[in-house]
């Protein structure tokens, strides 16, 4: 059975929903990683509290850090953080986790409404794979583990099979333009991604989580999602486990099995 093992993790976006329940799996693993880098917009917030409290739990492994997808100023003084903490080892995993959507239709979508969804679920993890390349290279380089694989240098876009152009996810159901735009987006900076980052042996993959009970993906007292976000992480990180260089550069459903551009 494939093992999920990176010595380091960094997580955006791991203050609620998604990301706050891998930083928690991750934790509590029989083998968890050294290092697990939490960031968020606002870690002082009310909205990180159980971030906080998770932390705390795990004093030696997870690090809460301030970082805001949408500000590259703020990447890179996070970027500086945890080189530092890493004490010149590698990150194994990054983890592009943080994204944000704004109700509307192809009618009602706004220029600014467009441009800020952009900017936090397309440009940030296209920075954030720029500002990470040289520590993502580096668990690269200095791993004994042969090909491709999360446990040694990898980066996951959490993407959605509403950016799918075959599927159309849910368009009966919300036409959320800017965030369609977005992910579909998103896909293609995961497969270029992949082209650039082959030769360094880092594998870059954009999964569909799956519909899972966050505040993004219900519709309070209109939609029900029908998996726990317990349930869904455990699932992604099974499937972590086993991606190779077979699955680089693919999208992905949170169970591995490939889906429609």
């Amino acid at each position: 059975m494939e093992v999920l093992n990176p010595r380091s993790v960094l997580v955006t976006g791991s203050n609620r929903g998604i990301g706050l329940e891998l930083v928690k799996q991750l934790v509590e693993k029989s083998n968890p990683p050294e290092r697990i880098f939490a960031t968020c917009r606002d870690p002082e917030g009310p909205r990180a509290k159980s971030l906080k409290n998770l932390a705390a739990q795990h004093q030696h492994r997870v690090e809460v850090i301030q970082l805001d997808t949408s500000d590259p100023s703020s990447i890179q003084a996070a970027a500086a953080t945890i080189t530092e903490r890493l004490h010149g080892a590698g990150l194994n995993l990054l983890f592009n986790n943080a994204g944000i959507v704004k109700p509307s239709t192809v009618e009602s979508e706004t220029p600014e409404n467009m441009s800020e969804v952009y900017n936090t679920n397309v440009i940030g993890p296209m920075v954030m794979g720029q500002v990470f390349l040289p520590l993502l290279k580096k668990a690269s380089q200095e791993s004994v583990l042969k090909g491709m694989s999360c446990s040694k240098a990898a980066i996951v876009n959490i993407s959605s099979d509403c950016g799918s152009i075959s599927n159309v996810l849910g368009w009966d159901i919300g036409q959320v333009l800017s965030y369609r735009c977005s992910k579909a987006a998103l896909n293609m900076l995961s497969r270029c991604q992949s082209l650039q980052h082959a030769k360094d042996e880092i594998l870059c993959v954009a999964l569909h989580p799956g519909w899972l009970q966050t505040d993004m993906g219900e519709i309070p007292e209109i939609l029900r999602a029908p998996t726990t976000v317990e349930d869904g992480v455990r699932e992604i990180l099974e499937t972590l486990a086993r991606l190779s260089e077979k699955e680089t550069g693919t999208f992905v459903n949170s169970d591995g099995k490939p889906l429609p551009w």
